[in-house]
């Protein structure tokens, strides 16, 4: 590729990572043209899925201020640059690697913070906004100040709310996944309020 070619596409990957709410990254070894194909269909018009060189890819994330994935640009790499909420495009990515065992996701970016996989996972995983964001204020109904932000927070950081939730519950020892916290039993509730709280601040 020519230089002036290189600076280009790197320009071009720059932008995407800046306008993207959150991108994925993913190794595609072995998937056809008619699976890359399939795959760009079912993430829709919310987000692209491009392939790129990861020297490319590396000098593009640096531009852009997106810090911590050079780990992950490693083999053949294709990043899904979602413009959207994530959580539909996690679901579909994560829908698409289990159905085509040839996708590997390595991680991902959002809010700033790179992304592990099981936080992908869990996005993925989450519910609706709507059911989500009752389920997170029913959690912390002892703060209503704090319950009604979530109500005005982008779905992005709701979803990272909900990741590092998840992620306190496993380090403590807890396998209930985030979208039943509103259906512990009540004498639960004051500790999931502190919980939460507590995942609010880790993930601002």
């Amino acid at each position: 590729m020519a230089k002036a070619d290189k600076a280009t596409a790197v320009a071009e990957i720059t932008e995407q990572f800046k306008a993207s709410t959150a991108t994925v990254i993913t190794e595609y070894r072995g998937l056809s043209v008619a699976n890359l194909a399939e795959l760009r269909r079912s993430l829709g018009a919310s987000a692209t899925y491009s392939v790129a060189k990861n020297t490319l890819v590396k000098r593009a994330a640096a531009e852009a201020g997106v810090d911590g994935l050079d780990e992950l640009f490693a083999g053949p790499t294709a990043i899904a640059f979602i413009g959207g909420e994530p959580v539909d495009a996690a679901k579909a990515l994560k829908k698409f690697a289990k159905d085509h065992k040839q996708l590997v996701i390595k991680g991902g970016y959002m809010d700033g913070a790179a992304l592990t996989v099981a936080q992908v996972e869990a996005i993925a995983d989450l519910e609706s906004r709507e059911v989500l964001l009752a389920k997170l204020a029913g959690a912390m109904k002892a703060n209503l100040s704090k319950a009604a932000a979530l109500f005005n927070a982008p779905a992005s950081q709701v979803a990272r709310l909900a990741a590092a939730l998840q992620d306190k519950r496993i380090a403590d020892g807890e396998t209930a996944p985030v979208a039943e916290a509103a259906d512990a039993p009540a004498e639960a509730e004051a500790t999931e309020t502190a919980e939460a709280a507590e995942a609010s601040e880790a993930a601002e």
